[in-house]
């Protein structure tokens, strides 16, 4: 808030001639001295200057002075979606004898006003890139009264805590698990059951219904025993089950493009996309892939102990995982788990952290061990240094990254790289690309999907670790 209109002195609420009526009558009350003490006479008429200002004031601060001090605050709903606007509404508390208000609203994109005093509700809006709990929008209010004579402030507001959901995208594809599971789903197993897709034509088993019996194959095969029928035959299709997939969030740290501020020293500016952030935005859109197909999704978050979210389905369900996705934030430093949280058999496991140490690639190790199809996601953002010094220290970090990277792909790991330099919609693509190649991919026959059976390391750079 500018200093020039400001009250004199006191608390900042407190109301006190500005400055430039203090300047003005001064300038007045100068004059008439220096033309008394010259001995000027013509001197004498600049001292009539001084008495519309000095009256102007005296009334302001005797005779209209507000008692009460100036405030406005911010008040919006509880959510709003990164990237649009969050409607809010500026509620000014007045006082009687004020003319004008000056409200500053801090947050992304710091905006100045000059409202009437009349007006006591503005609506306002507010965007930001970030996502998560944060204070969007904070008020500081000045008031001036008696024409601008007397001012009150600046009298700051509290800031407006709004928790800012990820944008869920949709996403073309997405893999699925190595083995699916139950007696229903959105996708074809390749045990038979009952489901649409034909598998193959077989002897009739005791249990099996008659409405499947295939009668052309049945009279055709007994036209070798003259007609007489002793078999039945029946057709069989493929079984149809759903998908599990067990969301892991890396929630420990979160970083920006600038590795000056990885130590947490420097803030990270609010219109700039953190790991979390882009974490959030990744979950969202996975989650929103697979409930939307009709499977079953998890969340488990390796920043609190004993909180997942359990498997669940459709809309409200997806409701429920954006809002625990977008309250994650790195609490203090948590112990390392000894034990990995526990997921269902055949799960397909989603890990999105940044692997900046050996937690999460230490936990996704194990679940590929177990047998389970893991896909890394990294989402840390592309690292920007600006001085020699950084660049160096983030050489060696990127180094160490790279090595543990490696590591998880040679594992059969599959790893997909979700910050991508370049335009927004590059990205996408690439995303959609990676994730279409990796939705094609199946296990050879015979493969347990474990380390050993059916798995090799990639060859090709960004490969999935298997062989196929």
């Amino acid at each position: 808030m500018s200093t020039a209109t400001g009250a004199r002195g006191g608390s900042p609420g407190a109301w006190g001639s500005t400055t430039w009526a203090r300047t003005s009558s001064a300038l007045g009350v100068g004059a008439a001295l220096v033309a008394v003490l010259a001995g000027r006479p013509d001197l004498a008429v600049l001292a009539v200057l001084a008495v519309p200002p000095l009256a102007h004031g005296a009334w302001g601060l005797l005779v209209r002075r507000p008692s009460l001090p100036p405030g406005a605050q911010v008040t919006a709903g509880h959510e709003g979606t990164a990237g649009a606007e969050v409607p809010a509404r500026l509620a000014l508390a007045v006082p009687a004898g004020t003319d004008a208000v000056h409200v500053r609203l801090r947050g992304p994109g710091e905006r100045h006003l000059l409202l009437d005093a009349a007006r006591t509700e503005v609506p306002v809006r507010a965007r930001t890139a970030r996502t998560g709990l944060h204070p969007l929008l904070a008020a500081d209010a000045l008031a001036l009264g008696t024409e601008g004579a007397v001012a009150s402030g600046p009298v700051a507001g509290q800031p407006l805590p709004v928790l800012v959901l990820p944008a869920v995208a949709l996403l073309p594809a997405a893999p699925l698990p190595w083995r699916l599971r139950g007696a229903t789903g959105p996708h074809d197993d390749r045990r038979p059951g009952h489901g649409t897709d034909p598998l193959d034509v077989a002897r009739w088993q005791p249990g099996e219904r008659l409405r499947r019996v295939d009668w052309r194959t049945t009279v055709r095969r007994s036209a070798a025993t003259g007609g007489v029928v002793h078999e039945l035959h029946v057709r069989r299709s493929l079984a149809t089950a759903e998908a599990s997939v067990v969301l892991v969030l890396d929630s420990r740290d979160e970083v920006g493009p600038d590795p000056a501020t990885w130590s947490g020293v420097l803030p990270v500016p609010d219109d700039v996309r953190t790991s979390l952030d882009v974490a959030r935005a990744a979950g969202a859109a996975l989650a929103r892939r697979y409930l939307e197909q009709g499977d079953r999704v998890a969340l488990e978050d390796l920043g609190r102990h004993g909180r997942p979210v359990p498997a669940g389905g459709g809309r409200r369900h997806l409701q429920r995982l954006v809002r625990r996705l977008a309250a994650a934030a790195p609490q203090d430093r948590p112990a390392p788990r000894r034990r990995a949280p526990h997921v269902p058999a055949g799960a397909l496991v989603v890990v999105l952290s940044t692997f900046l140490d050996d937690e999460a690639a230490r936990l996704a190790h194990g679940w590929r061990r177990a047998g389970h199809r893991v896909v890394a996601v990294d989402v840390l953002p592309v690292p920007r240094a600006r001085s020699t010094a950084v660049r160096t220290a983030l050489r060696l970090v990127l180094l160490e990254r790279e090595d543990r990277l490696a590591a998880l792909v040679r594992t059969g790991v599959e790893l997909v790289a979700w910050s991508v330099d370049g335009p927004a919609a590059d990205a996408a693509g690439a995303r959609a690309a990676r994730l279409a190649a990796l939705t094609r991919l199946r296990p050879r026959p015979g493969a347990t999907g474990r380390p050993g059976a059916g798995v090799s390391p990639a060859t090709a750079p960004g490969g999935s670790g298997m062989k196929w």
